[in-house]
């Protein structure tokens, strides 16, 4: 199948508009959504590059939010089990006492991987975009890696 240089400028704009994560809140949703749900009817090349791109961007906000689910517990635990509530109501005062990492260093050592893995997350997904909108120039079908399929 010959491709249109139209159609793989779509479908690398679709990938691109996934960095409006950088712009504002959801970028790498609501851009890649409106060219994909705009154009998808005119090319099957666009309508998998969309997907793709969808599909990657609601697997990178799963895992975010998993890791999130890990690191904030884990941060809350060891850091407010050592407040003292009892001054911090009557005296408005936020006190920390017997601050011992030891005694968490499980919980400290999960939130820190959970963290680590996360700016990996992040990085990784930098590079993907940047990788698939290439491959999409070239008029290569990209499909991301660990990517789960919520639309086929």
């Amino acid at each position: 199948m010959m491709l249109t240089n139209t159609e793989k400028n779509w479908a690398t704009v679709t990938h691109i508009g996934a960095f409006g994560q950088y712009l504002f809140p959801f970028g790498n949703f609501v851009i890649p959504i409106i060219i994909w749900s705009s154009k998808k009817n005119e090319s099957e090349f666009i309508d998998n590059n969309g997907k793709q791109c969808i599909n990657f961007q609601l697997s990178v906000i799963l895992y975010s939010l998993i890791l999130g689910a890990i690191f904030v517990p884990a941060f809350f635990i060891t850091f407010l089990s050592h407040v003292t509530f009892n001054e911090l109501i009557h005296d408005r005062n936020f006190i920390v006492q017997d601050l011992n990492f030891s005694d968490n260093i499980g919980l400290i050592t999960t939130g820190a991987i959970a963290i680590f893995f996360l700016v990996c997350l992040k990085i990784a997904e930098f590079f993907l975009i940047i990788q698939a909108a290439v491959k999409t120039a070239n008029g290569e079908n990209y499909s991301y890696p660990l990517t789960i399929k919520f639309m086929k």
